[in-house]
């Protein structure tokens, strides 16, 4: 159960009985100016209690416990790839973030005579998105009847993702475990019938273990998690057996709730989630609270727009997509070449350069440090001005780079024009347009 900031303090040398612990009251060590201050951050999880050195073992112990995760870090691993799922902490990412984005598998059959091209193809597979390399992240392996071990290492061999082993049947698992050696699996799953065999493997060869119940029964999802945990298996990924929109949204939801808001342990761990060859649902699974996620079929179409999905909900919605200041050459710039100016946050330098590339025109771009903020939401908030822009022309060295003294500003702060040809006395500027698309032609008409 967690502990408020009062009953934390309790638990901290200012409120000792111990004269020696007590004696650490108030010391600042941890950074904070008193314990009371401390135990109000460990309260909202913006401290970590390793910060105090003077915490007695008891005391330890206790916060320890309150202050382990809600729902339940599980890693999946193999040749340096990993996928994860758990740590959250929050309902909707507004509330703080969501810190372990939905991983998304592409399910192979081990009947399949394809199976390791299409584990290869997944593997390869990669979308540059405003400067993030985008990929899925692993191949779930069905058990469907053929000579699963075999596929198990086919895979294992053709794609360095991680692995789910997809069979309900414990020699198999094994075969599946034993084919997947120096990886780190997740088998799925334990069911009713065959949850001691499943859990004994699982506990054996040190992987995360799925429960699965049938047709969203909680409560038979909760007694068998609990049983598999009794049987020495920690790391648990939760099958609520539902499979179709409605169900699985309301189910998660109510998984996740339990987990964040009533602190029930019980089904504290992240959910496998299957949404077949449906897009739409594998969408909804990503942003309702899938934590594993298996597709049925690898598509560069579906996978595309999933991917982007993900990478949108899963940032911290406090800080924006940024790409690093300094100089960016589009299309190999000749000295000659024109000279324009925005902002790093990541889709207004990606719209300018888009723009740029796919017109064939040469041209340098100075990326002014906006701190993630678009042009016109820059100069509002005071982010971009003269005196930035001009740092940026002297500190990256842009003289250096050309053979004229002409800079174009975004139409949307021609405002800073005069400001600017103060700062820079040397330099002429030039008022480009307000939008990105309208940047080849203003310089194939302007320039010159």
């Amino acid at each position: 159960m967690a502990l408020s900031g009062l009953q934390i303090y309790k638990l901290l040398p200012g409120s000792s009985k111990n004269p020696e612990v007590k004696k650490h009251a108030n010391c600042k060590e941890c950074g904070f100016p008193t314990c009371l201050a401390f135990a109000m951050k460990l309260g909202q999880k913006q401290a970590k209690l390793s910060q105090c050195p003077h915490v007695e073992e008891e005391s330890k112990s206790r916060l320890e416990a309150s202050a382990a995760p809600p729902i339940r870090l599980i890693t999946l691993s193999a040749d340096g790839h990993k996928a994860t799922a758990g740590n959250e902490t929050v309902i909707f990412r507004h509330e703080k973030t969501f810190y372990h984005q939905a991983s998304l598998f592409v399910k192979v059959k081990d009947n399949q005579a394809d199976a390791a091209d299409v584990a290869a193809a997944v593997g390869a597979y990669t979308v540059d998105y405003v400067g993030m390399d985008l990929t899925l992240d692993g191949i779930a392996i069905e058990d469907a009847g053929g000579d699963f071990a075999a596929t198990v290492k086919a895979v294992k061999e053709a794609s360095s993702f991680p692995i789910i082993l997809l069979t309900d049947d414990p020699v198999k698992a094994e075969a599946g475990l034993k084919a997947a050696a120096g990886t780190t699996p997740l088998l799925s799953a334990a069911t009713p019938d065959n949850w001691e065999a499943m859990a004994k493997l699982a506990k054996q060869y040190k992987a995360p273990l799925t429960v699965r119940a049938a047709d969203g029964d909680l409560n038979a999802l909760v007694e068998l998690a609990e049983k598999v945990k009794g049987a020495g298996v920690e790391d648990i990924v939760l099958d609520p057996g539902v499979r179709d929109y409605s169900s699985s949204l309301a189910v998660f939801t109510q998984l996740r709730r339990l987990a964040l808001k009533k602190n029930e342990r019980k089904v504290g761990y992240p959910i496998i989630a299957f949404a077949g060859d449906d897009p739409m649902l594998a969408g909804q699974h990503i942003a309702k609270y899938g934590g594993f996620v298996v597709l049925d079929s690898f598509s560069p179409g579906t996978a595309y727009p999933l991917l982007v999905l993900r990478a949108n909900i899963f940032t911290d919605p406090q800080k924006p997509i940024q790409v690093q200041p300094g100089i960016y050459e589009i299309n190999k710039p000749q000295p000659d070449a024109p000279m324009m100016i925005t902002t790093n946050f990541s889709i207004t330098y990606f719209s300018v350069a888009n723009e740029l590339e796919s017109s064939g025109l040469p041209g340098w771009l100075l990326v002014a440090d906006a701190e993630g903020m678009s042009v016109l939401t820059a100069w509002a908030a005071g982010k971009l001005d003269a005196e930035r822009i001009a740092k940026g022309v002297n500190t990256f060295g842009i003289a250096d780079k050309l053979s004229h003294r002409r800079l174009i500003l975004p139409g949307h702060v021609a405002v800073l024009m005069g400001e600017l040809e103060e700062e820079l006395p040397d330099w002429e500027i030039k008022v480009g347009p307000r939008e990105a698309v309208d940047l080849p032609n203003y310089l194939k008409t302007q320039w010159g």
